[in-house]
This record gives C-alpha cells, structure tokens and sequence, in this order.
C-alpha cells in the first residue's frame, strides 16, 4: 500500500488569524467578524499558542452585561465570571490551548474535535509554534476528491495489493464517492474494509464473490 494517508497538513489552512495577550475585546471581535472565523488562537513571542478565545468565551460579557451575580453563582462558576469582567485576549482565553500537530491523521483529528467539543484546532509544531488551522470543513475536504481518482487509487493499492494475479476479474466503479467493488476473487471482506479506508470513500458496496484458488 504505497499511498500515503492524509493528514492534517494536507488540509489546514495556512493562513491564521491570531491575536496577541494583550489584544482587547473589541480588537478580537473585529478580527473574528472581518475573517469570518468563530475563535482565535492567541499567541506570543515567535508564534508560540498560549490560548484560544472563541465566540463562547467573549459571549459571556454579553450573558452577565444586564445583571449581578451573587457570591453562590460567582463561586459556582469563576471562571466564567472572570472572563464577563475581562477585556483583554489573556484573560478570555482558554488555556492550554487544544491544538494538534500537522503529521496527526484526519481522524485523529476529528477525535479531538469531538472530545473537546471545539470547532477549529490550531495546528502547532514541537515546539507550540503555529503553522495553521483546520476547521471540521477542512477535514471533509478529502469527501471532494473525483470519483476518479478515488477509482485509481482503490485499483492500485487495494485491488491490485489484494489479489496481484486476478485483480483484472475485479471491476471497481465510483459515483459521488461510493465505490461499488464487483467480480470473482477471495478474501471479499477484506477487500471491502481497505477500501473503506481510503480517503475521501462515502461508502463501499461490495458485490465480490469469493471464489476458492483465485489470487
């Protein structure tokens, strides 16, 4: 299987909007609406991600604007409170920010996506400096592949891995991501579990029937 997976690199975007510790509420809430973005890294020194402030945490100035707080709910949630009194990107961030590395899988991602409950991941190296973002958009990215190019890479590198003397008896067609595998060949499950793995693959219908002694 010579292709090599997707990552995160393949996807993020490059280009990040961030802002620095220092910058104030009004600055970052411009920033978000000018870029079209739901949350900023926050950064210093050469680049190094400090935290995140997303739409939610700026939200909260807004839910304690009109009212005060007592002393059981100021406990009850600091630090909620605490970023409603703040103004400047240090104070409203989440820290330590989530982040992920760029050689990370798009599942890998997607995973902590899902267990942090966030939207966008900054994408660090070794050293916490960021090289980008990827967004859930950029990970479905690879669901935009064309049909045919995902025809010719489960051709090359599962049909033809699988079954290198009868891979001709196996017909692969692909239409709006679903690849439909059909023929005479053994080994059909597995056949159909490697080419749901191939990247950008909606779904897999497989009409392989096993025959004994082919290869």
């Amino acid at each position: 299987m010579s292709t090599r997976p997707f990552t995160v690199a393949d996807v993020m975007t490059r280009k990040v909007v961030a802002v620095l510790p220092d910058a104030q509420f009004k600055e970052i809430v411009t920033a978000m609406e000018r870029w079209k973005v739901t949350a900023v890294p926050v950064v210093e020194g050469e680049g190094r991600v400090v935290g995140v402030v997303s739409e939610a945490d700026l939200l909260l100035k807004e839910e304690f604007h009109d009212r005060r707080v007592g002393l059981v709910e100021q406990m009850r949630r600091l630090d909620a409170t605490g970023k409603a009194g703040s103004r400047r990107a240090g104070d409203l961030m989440t820290s330590p920010a989530i982040t992920v590395r760029p050689e990370a899988s798009l599942p890998q991602a997607a995973r902590i996506m899902a267990a942090h409950r966030v939207k966008r991941l900054p994408v660090v190296d070794t050293s916490g400096t960021i090289q980008g973002i990827v967004s859930r958009a950029d990970l479905l990215k690879v669901f935009l592949r064309p049909d045919e190019d995902l025809a010719a890479e489960v051709r090359r590198d599962v049909v033809e891995h699988l079954f290198p003397l009868s891979h001709r008896q196996v017909d692969v067609r692909v239409e709006a991501g679903v690849v439909t595998l059909s023929g005479h060949v053994r080994d059909d499950a597995l056949a159909a579990r490697l080419t749901r793995a191939v990247e950008g693959v909606v779904d897999v219908r497989c009409r392989l029937t096993a025959r004994a002694g082919s290869g």
